[in-house]
């Protein structure tokens, strides 16, 4: 059966009343996904959607048993495609709420676009597997999306300034 092909679809559905000022281009955000996703040897569907933060807060309830809004989720779909059928491989869903995103860049990754490049290949670590539930997954994962930033993001090195934890909660990572 041949691989099913790789397809990224990224929709800005944010209300215009929840953070007019971020400024999503979702073309951007496509190829980012794309390139890490080729990277990563992945094919198949992904859906990554900004979302607003209430919508993101009661996701993180729903989802996670957590109160409040978080900056990203992610949602794995299938894990292996199914023989014989003609249908895509389903990778999975991200939303990132680029309220919470701008409200934590400045501590965090250092700008609002080093924070959504953050999110996303954070959420694509996810949808393929990667994990941050103990010391030894947190350090090859954070090692691998500081890899794949520096090589589709920022096409060089880290810049000074540049953070993969939150200042606050050393232990605090997206989901």
């Amino acid at each position: 059966m041949p691989k099913s092909p790789l397809m990224v679809v990224v929709e800005d559905v944010r209300s215009a009343d929840d953070s007019p000022q971020s400024i999503i281009d979702v073309d951007r955000w496509e190829r980012l996904a794309t390139a890490v996703l080729r990277t990563e040897h992945a094919a198949g569907e992904l859906t990554l959607t900004f979302i607003d933060q209430t919508e993101i807060a009661a996701l993180n309830a729903e989802h996670m048993g957590k109160t409040g809004p978080t900056d990203v989720l992610s949602f794995p779909l299938d894990d292996d495609p199914m023989p014989d059928i003609d249908i895509p491989l389903l990778l999975g869903d991200i939303v990132i709420s680029p309220a919470i995103a701008a409200s934590q860049y400045a501590e965090h990754a250092g700008t609002f676009d080093d924070e959504i490049a953050l999110l996303v290949v954070h959420g694509i670590l996810h949808i393929t597997g990667h994990d941050h539930v103990d010391p030894a997954e947190r350090t090859a994962m954070q090692k691998r999306e500081l890899a794949l930033l520096s090589e589709h993001h920022w096409g060089g090195s880290v810049p000074v300034g540049f953070r993969q934890d939150h200042r606050d909660d050393p232990g605090n990572t997206a989901e």
